[in-house]
């Protein structure tokens, strides 16, 4: 069993934690892919239509990732090392937490929009179509160097009520209303994500928007399970994919909205 207070196992820790990133990061690849059949196709369709040895293989796999991450999951509970699932808060304390998200991203944006700049012709061109153009032009990007992300201060109680709250500094990037904070280079694939973000703020409004991510973790305990990115997922997803399609992702956003799926109706 490792030690802290061995050198070289605090080297073996450390690269343990970073497989684990890693290994946590192709599972969340897996489990947006998933969540793309569930949106498009259902479970009656995929058992009578889906090659069989495909799904086999894919139920064989996702069974034996839940028995493995459960077992560590009870270990580390029954150890006292993590915090078990909160139970249901009160309103007062969602409500709490609404308005935490909402002043924290307010002051984020402008704490980064100071150095942040516009977004260059040829990104603009790679998803013109996708977003209207006032947003393209109003939108503005922070690419970090040397520092990640810190998490909002509210995070450390949050932290004591779920376990599965998400270090900002492992995030590809978090979007201020319509700033963008890479923790690292830009990519095309993660300015399209982003933006989602921006396009549901603005049609949303920042406290409807802020709202919902919290009620939605609240219920789901999982950041990636929470509509708002869920739905940023899934049109990533449409948009690098294969063969990409066109679409307006105002349109779509103001579909879920009427469609109530927001609040997972």
């Amino acid at each position: 069993m490792y030690s802290w207070d061995k050198a070289e196992d605090r080297a073996a820790i450390a690269q343990m934690n970073s497989e684990l990133q890693h290994a946590q990061l192709e599972l969340l690849s897996a489990h947006c892919a998933t969540h793309q059949l569930r949106l498009r196709f259902s479970v009656e369709d995929l058992a009578r239509y889906g090659e069989r040895d495909v799904l086999r293989k894919a139920a064989e796999t996702a069974s034996a990732l839940s028995e493995y991450y459960t077992s560590i999951q009870e270990k580390t509970r029954s150890e006292g090392t993590i915090p078990a699932v909160a139970p249901g808060l009160s309103e007062d304390r969602v409500r709490e937490g609404i308005n935490d998200l909402s002043s924290w991203l307010r002051q984020q944006r402008e704490h980064y929009f100071a150095t942040a700049v516009p977004l260059t012709g040829q990104h603009k061109a790679h998803i013109a179509g996708y977003f209207p153009a006032s947003l393209l032009d109003q939108v503005r990007v922070v690419e970090l160097e040397g520092q990640r992300l810190p998490n909002p201060p509210f995070y450390e109680e949050a932290k004591g009520l779920f376990a599965n709250l998400p270090d900002l500094t492992h995030m590809a990037s978090v979007t201020f209303l319509d700033v963008v904070v890479c923790n690292g280079k830009l990519t095309e694939r993660l300015l399209f994500h982003a933006l989602v973000h921006a396009v549901q703020v603005q049609v949303l409004g920042l406290e409807r928007y802020a709202e919902l991510y919290v009620r939605s973790f609240v219920d789901t305990k999982l950041h990636f399970t929470v509509p708002l990115e869920a739905q940023a997922f899934s049109l990533e997803s449409r948009f690098s994919g294969p063969s990409p399609e066109r679409f307006s992702v105002e349109d779509e956003v103001r579909l879920w909205l009427k469609q109530g799926r927001y609040e997972g109706k």
